[in-house]
C-alpha cells in the first residue's frame, strides 16, 4: 500500500492594509457621521411637521466657515513640513491651526450670542433648539481636535514627530479635515433647510 502524504495549502498571512491606529480613526470617523446623519435627518422630519420658526443663521456661522477652511489649509502645511523635517514651519503651521480652532469656538459663542439677540433659544422652537444642538454638538468635536492638536503640538516639541515618524500626524490631519468637511455639511444643511 502507498501512503500519500497530503498537506492542505494555506494562503500566508496578508497584514492588514491599514495601521490599526488608523483603522480606529476611521471607526470614530464613520460613528460621527452616523450622529450628525441621524441629527440631520431628524431636522428634516420634525421642520416638515409644521410649527417651524425660520430665521436667518448668524454672520459668525460664515465667518467661522472661513477660518475654519482655513485652519484645513494650515493643518495640511503643518503636515507637509513634517514631512520635510522642517521643524520650525511645522510648529508655526500647528499654532496657526490651534489658534484658528481656538477662534472658531468663540466664534460659535458669538453666533449663539447672535441667536439670542433675534429671540432664538435652546428652549422654544425646535428650530433654534436644532440649530444650537448640532453646532453645539460639532463645537464638542472641535474641542477634541484641539486636545489631539496639542497632544501633536507636544509631540513636535520633543522630536517625536518626523519624516520617519508621521502616523500621529497624519492622523491629527485626517480628523482636524473631517471636522472641517462635517462644518461645511452642517452650514450649507442648515443654509439649504431654513
Amino acid at each position: 500500500m502507498i501512503e500519500h502524504n497530503t498537506r492542505v495549502a494555506t494562503s500566508p498571512y496578508l497584514p492588514l492594509g491599514m495601521n490599526p491606529l488608523k483603522f480606529a480613526l476611521w471607526l470614530f470617523i464613520v460613528s460621527f457621521v452616523m450622529i450628525f446623519a441621524s441629527m440631520t435627518s431628524a431636522y428634516i422630519v420634525r421642520r416638515s411637521e409644521g410649527n417651524w420658526l425660520e430665521f436667518e443663521l448668524p454672520i459668525f456661522f460664515t465667518i467661522n466657515t472661513v477660518i475654519l477652511l482655513a485652519s484645513s489649509v494650515s493643518m495640511h502645511l503643518a503636515l507637509i513640513s513634517a514631512k520635510k523635517d522642517n521643524f520650525a514651519s511645522t510648529k508655526l503651521y500647528l499654532f496657526i491651526t490651534l489658534a484658528l480652532g481656538m477662534t472658531f469656538l468663540f466664534g460659535q459663542y458669538f453666533a449663539w450670542g447672535q441667536l439670542v439677540d433675534v429671540k432664538v433659544f435652546l428652549v422654544g422652537n425646535p428650530a433654534g433648539s436644532f440649530v444650537y444642538i448640532i453646532s453645539g454638538l460639532h463645537g464638542a468635536h472641535i474641542v477634541g481636535g484641539i486636545v489631539f492638536l496639542l497632544l501633536i503640538i507636544i509631540m513636535v516639541f520633543r522630536q517625536k514627530i518626523h519624516s520617519k515618524k508621521i502616523l500621529w500626524m497624519e492622523m491629527c490631519t485626517t480628523f482636524w479635515h473631517f471636522l472641517d468637511g462635517l462644518w461645511l455639511y452642517l452650514f450649507f444643511f442648515l443654509i439649504l433647510n431654513r
